[in-house]
């Protein structure tokens, strides 16, 4: 066994000691590429996304060098009819490009030398008298090893974009970097007689020259084309759910802390890292700023592009935006619109992205607050203030104060009219999500929620931990705040609240788009409690 050539079981075997949620089915996947002509696979997530995990577990099923039976036996693998075919039956190579990255800083040396070097040290003392001591191509190389009647390589690489991260002014190197990767994959006379299967992780897609794919033949899956790896995401709602019940966590916390990642194959993913530290900490809370600072979010976000603080200041109240994915170039430098900036942070797991609507959002409470943190100075003054006064604003909707809880969406709706169209049902909606943003600490806001008769424009669901009461607003155009609670009584919407009652709050908010005509308030307010 060895650093890079065939290391073994012992990462996967440690993984499995540890709680663990079956993701084999993307062996299953890799199998059904052996034999074929493009058995190469890049498939890039978030960090916290598991990329690791699933590297480790590939590396330990293809190793030739150990028997690594047990730790599948009891997973979905074991029952696929691929399973004993590739079980153990190949060269593994692997390593993850950051290592060589600081290895490289650590010693003043080149980095892809120094990949090259390591890798080709490995396999002449593993293959003794295969490859000439004067060889210094790796895809030569190894198909000296296999023309001996050595089996074939399996290439497991993590991380592989992290150069593109760490150097992305230096476009020598990065082309440098790719001509190597081009070179190991793409000769043809040697790649398809000695590459049965390769697999590269990261957090960006293969780098893009205009149009093209730096690596064309390699099948790309991303944040934004999962494809049919969507359910290897993240985990999935049933898998949420059952490890939810085995470890009884509360579903429903975990739902609005975590969830909120969709694609058309998959509906609900979940970042696995917060949801297997809410269970090994038995607490649910914010786990995203143990791996990321909010500074990462800002730098992006303060990025100077038409229109970019309107979308985020839209979807900080809860809206969606529209958006292209398609002129991103997959890297973290090349922004010629917003559109590239919010497309690079779904790839960083800051916004979710719908596929069939080609919409970006904001995907739960986790990463909402990495956003009002990121929103903190600059030029993002007003939303900050709003935000901040969300507490008080709260505090005096939980008293009944409806004057003071009007003038307080007054002045919320007025700072963000910049970047709103202020006279707009949708815009009254947003500067209520963004008044009410530090309510999701106690609540699991919905809106449009389906009771009684009608829908409930936001309903506020307590959480377990709270004594607050559950509370429905109900918003008004052009008519007033007794319009507003009256419908609620018409259309039944605390049919489904009822457990609250004795503490549930009906507030009523109007929006008069031609108050100042008449020198009257523009939002009014009534709160009731049934």
């Amino acid at each position: 066994m060895g650093i890079y050539l065939n290391p073994g079981y012992t990462g996967f075997e440690e993984i499995r000691r540890d709680i663990y949620v079956d993701k084999t089915g993307l062996l299953s996947f890799m199998n059904s590429l052996i034999g074929k002509p493009k058995p190469l696979v890049s498939f890039s997530r978030p960090r916290r996304f598991g990329k690791s995990f699933d590297a480790n577990m590939i590396c330990a099923y293809y190793d030739r060098s150990c028997d690594s039976r047990f730790l599948y036996e009891d997973l979905r693998i074991s029952k696929d009819d691929s399973f004993e075919k590739h079980l153990n039956k190949y060269n593994v190579i692997t390593f993850d490009v950051t290592g060589f990255i600081m290895d490289s800083r650590d010693n003043d040396t080149d980095i892809i030398l120094n990949i090259r070097n390591s890798l080709l040290r490995e396999l002449r003392d593993t293959f003794p008298g295969c490859i000439d001591d004067e060889e210094k191509n790796l895809g030569k190389a190894l198909y000296a090893v296999v023309s001996k009647g050595n089996e074939k390589f399996v290439f497991v690489i993590d991380e592989w974009d992290a150069l593109f991260r760490e150097y992305k002014d230096d476009k020598r190197l990065q082309e440098d970097y790719i001509l190597f990767l081009r070179n190991l994959f793409k000769n043809k006379d040697t790649t398809s007689r000695t590459i049965a299967a390769a697999y590269m992780t990261g957090i960006l897609p293969i780098k893009k020259y205009g149009t093209e794919s730096a690596l064309t033949d390699f099948k790309e899956y991303s944040m934004t084309t999962p494809k049919r790896l969507a359910k290897y995401v993240g985990f999935t709602e049933a898998e949420v759910k059952d490890l939810c019940d085995e470890y009884r966590m509360d579903f429903n916390e975990m739902q609005s802390w975590y969830d909120g990642y969709s694609f058309s194959r998959v509906n609900h993913v979940y970042s696995p890292n917060s949801v297997m530290n809410a269970i090994q900490e038995e607490e649910i809370q914010n786990y995203w700023t143990q791996t990321e600072t909010f500074e990462s979010l800002k730098k992006y976000i303060q990025i100077n592009k038409d229109g970019l603080k309107d979308a985020i200041v839209l979807m900080l109240g809860g809206q969606r935006v529209q958006i292209d994915v398609s002129t991103f170039q997959n890297d973290i430098t090349s922004f010629d619109s917003k559109d590239d900036v919010l497309t690079l942070l779904i790839h960083l797991g800051y916004l979710a992205y719908d596929q069939k609507k080609k919409e970006v959002y904001i995907p739960n409470q986790e990463v909402a607050e990495a956003f009002r943190s990121s929103v903190k100075g600059g030029k993002w003054k007003s939303v900050e203030q709003a935000i901040n006064n969300a507490e008080r604003l709260l505090d005096a909707t939980l008293r009944g104060e409806s004057d003071t809880v009007a003038q307080a969406l007054e002045a919320v709706h007025e700072e963000c009219s910049s970047v709103l169209t202020y006279n707009d049902e949708n815009s009254l909606a947003c500067a209520i999500y963004i008044a009410y943003y530090t309510a999701k600490n106690y609540y699991k806001i919905i809106r449009e929620l389906p009771t009684g008769k009608g829908f409930a424009d936001y309903a506020f669901i307590p959480g377990k931990d709270t004594d607050k009461p559950a509370m429905i607003i109900e918003l008004k155009y052009d008519k007033d705040a007794d319009t507003a609670i009256r419908q609620i009584h018409e259309n039944r919407y605390d049919g489904d609240l009822k457990k609250y009652y004795g503490g549930l709050l009906l507030v009523g908010i109007n929006y008069d788009k031609d108050a100042k005509k008449t020198n009257a308030k523009r939002h009014s307010c009534l709160i009731e409690k049934v």
